[in-house]
């Protein structure tokens, strides 16, 4: 883990705070930070790498869904930033590491949009076993196909779930409501809600499942992990769906099966590259099969979803910016922290290391300043020390600190 070099940062006033939200960013978490006296800048669109290291420019909190990616190189050319909020649940959009090596703390919305999620599952699986797009669209077409044929009922039918998180394991219980029988997968030991059956193996999942719903997460190794070998292994005539994430499916393989008729239909939400900005063009070898229902990527799109999102990750960041909170944080310790009246906050991420603590509060004690209360967390390679004092902590204690080899960044609280 690198030294940050940048200067120790002085205490912001809530009216020189920068945020820049990206990506439709619900309207109520744009009120919430404009309510705290922030200078609030708001874009509809994604941005690419060049656009966004000119646009973080003086900015200290940034906000983007899942379009704008976070890389190294931006993080890099970010030296005001300290904080980022992922307004959605997956931040593999972000790197994480290069985030921390800078001292910039990460958010996101880990539960907000759940029942989103599940609800649009519930409506393609049932979209999908009764037909309704294709007779939709023939009754767009003009052609009245009044037929049974190759429709179903969902109940009694065996519902796959791989990824039993908190998606997962919601949609378990509503698809059970519905009279469907669950069995799930996932590779970390989770508590089956109801009566669903955990699986040992995917290949045991696959075999037995009428319709199979993919929900994992963005990390690197997911990529590509269900092709054409898992397709090859699925019941004749199953449905398969995606509404986790693009980079998980091998659509090419799903084509081929679709096309054969081996998957009976198929509901899309999230593909391996997608549109930056609203209105562009969307390109997929998926496009243009009648027995898969494609969305763009409107799992958790609900007003309800979107605004509880914002508030969430909005209240996250200010309580970081403020108090030095780090509560949820994706990527830093974890330390839930109020505002404490008559005292001064410094907080000091720094690396890992033996003795940093002592150091800190020697420094402490050689410029007379009187600590009246103080927190450490770590986790993996970073150290999180935040530190109440009595009096107002001057310039010479803040260079320092920032000078000490184990510093990545300094801030000076209220």
């Amino acid at each position: 883990m690198t030294h940050n070099t940048s200067a120790p940062a002085r205490r912001l006033d809530d009216g020189d705070v920068r945020v820049l939200l990206l990506e439709n960013i619900h309207t109520d978490g744009r009120d919430f930070l404009r309510g705290q006296g922030y200078q609030v800048e708001t874009r509809d669109g994604a941005l690419g790498e060049d656009e966004l290291i000119e646009a973080i420019q003086g900015v200290h909190l940034l906000g983007l869904r899942s379009t704008t990616y976070l890389t190294e190189k931006v993080v890099e050319h970010a030296s005001d930033l300290i904080g980022v909020g992922a307004f959605c649940i997956g931040t593999n959009q972000i790197d994480l590491a290069a985030a921390s090596r800078a001292g910039i703390a990460v958010f996101n919305a880990p539960y907000s949009n759940t029942r989103s999620v599940v609800e649009l599952a519930i409506a393609e699986i049932i979209s999908l076993a009764r037909r309704l797009h294709e007779k939709s669209t023939d009754m767009h077409r003009g052609v009245w196909n009044k037929s049974a044929q190759g429709s179903h009922e969902v109940r009694g039918r065996t519902l796959g779930i791989v990824g039993y998180g908190n998606i997962g394991s919601q949609l378990s219980v509503i698809a059970e409501a519905l009279g469907l029988r669950v069995v799930f997968y996932d590779i970390d030991d989770k508590l089956a809600l109801g009566n669903a059956q955990r699986c040992a193996t995917l290949e045991e999942l696959l075999a037995q499942s009428d319709v199979v719903s993919l929900h994992v997460d963005g990390r690197p190794n997911n990529a590509g992990f269900f092709g054409e070998e898992q397709f090859a292994q699925m019941k004749d005539r199953a449905m398969f769906l995606n509404l986790s994430r693009g980079i998980a499916v091998d659509t090419t393989a799903l084509r081929e099966h679709l096309e054969s008729g081996h998957i009976a239909g198929a509901a899309i939400d999230v593909f391996p590259v997608e549109p930056k900005r609203q209105g562009d063009p969307f390109e997929s070898d998926l496009r243009g099969l009648p027995n898969l229902i494609l969305t763009p990527h409107v799992g958790g799109s609900t007003q309800e979803a979107q605004q509880d999102i914002g508030r969430f990750v909005a209240s996250k960041l200010r309580s970081y910016a403020a108090y030095g909170s780090t509560s949820l944080s994706v990527n830093f310790p974890e330390m839930n922290l109020r505002a404490e009246e008559g005292r001064h906050r410094v907080a000091y991420v720094h690396q890992n290391a033996p003795g940093v603590l002592a150091r800190i509060n020697t420094l402490f004690g050689e410029h007379g300043v009187n600590i009246v209360g103080q927190q450490l967390a770590t986790r993996g390679e970073l150290g999180y020390a935040v530190t109440d004092v009595a009096t107002e902590v001057g310039e010479d204690v803040l260079t320092a600190l920032a000078a000490m080899p184990e510093t990545i960044r300094v801030r000076h609280l209220s």
